[in-house]
């Protein structure tokens, strides 16, 4: 969208384009669709989401996260992290995460915490503010799109609705094609890196060579 005269195609995993509301800033149209207690909500008060993290423990924050299977809206109780993700969280990992995998992350965000990871999300309204001038804008490069039927993004915001009913393909008219991996979450490039890949290879190698216009 920005740079299109660099971008020869594009494979999107997970998270469609949102569209822009030039009327309503992200994180009040997120507010006012699911309430305070919606996640993006929760971490917005820098320091706040990284004390409760705090309390429950690195590791618990990470294999909570990536093994959470609830579809919807991610909710957090005010004041704790409580069960945050993942209610149902697992005793043992899924085959695609090793603990191996778990350890080396939990090494790596001990040293940094999540203020970077949470930073993200803080930056909805300043990122929704920057891009004014692209309010309307299309993607117009070829595009593919993976998710999963358990990724809580695709199953709220009202986004089935968005990706199947004509709203995504008229914000990106030269899509393609449409991936909805079965039992698959948030990390489709993990739990289902096989078939990622081979979405992935074909689809660029189909446009490696195409003359652009």
């Amino acid at each position: 969208m920005f740079r299109p005269d660099r971008v020869k195609a594009y494979v999107c995993l997970s998270v469609p384009l949102l569209h822009r509301d030039p009327n309503v800033r992200t994180v009040d149209a997120m507010r006012a669709m699911y309430g305070d207690d919606y996640y993006i909500c929760r971490f917005q008060k820098p320091g706040e989401m990284e004390a409760q993290m705090a309390e429950v423990g690195t590791e618990y924050v990470l294999k909570n996260n990536l093994t959470n299977r609830t579809p919807g809206p991610p909710i957090f109780p005010k004041g704790e992290f409580g069960t945050g993700f993942n209610p149902d969280m697992p005793d043992t990992l899924p085959s695609w995460l090793t603990q191996d995998d778990l350890d080396y992350f939990v090494s790596k965000f001990n040293k940094t915490g999540f203020t970077g990871s949470l930073n993200y999300y803080r930056n909805f309204d300043t990122n929704w503010e920057l891009t004014s001038p692209w309010t309307g804008a299309q993607i117009k490069v070829p595009v593919k799109f993976i998710t999963g039927d358990l990724y809580s993004v695709y199953t709220s915001l009202n986004m089935k609705e968005y990706i199947h009913g004509g709203g995504f393909k008229q914000d990106v008219p030269n899509l393609e094609e449409v991936i909805v991996l079965r039992g698959v979450s948030h990390f489709n490039n993990q739990e289902a890196a096989e078939e990622v890949n081979d979405h992935i290879y074909h689809f660029m190698n189909k446009h490696a060579h195409a003359k652009t216009t």
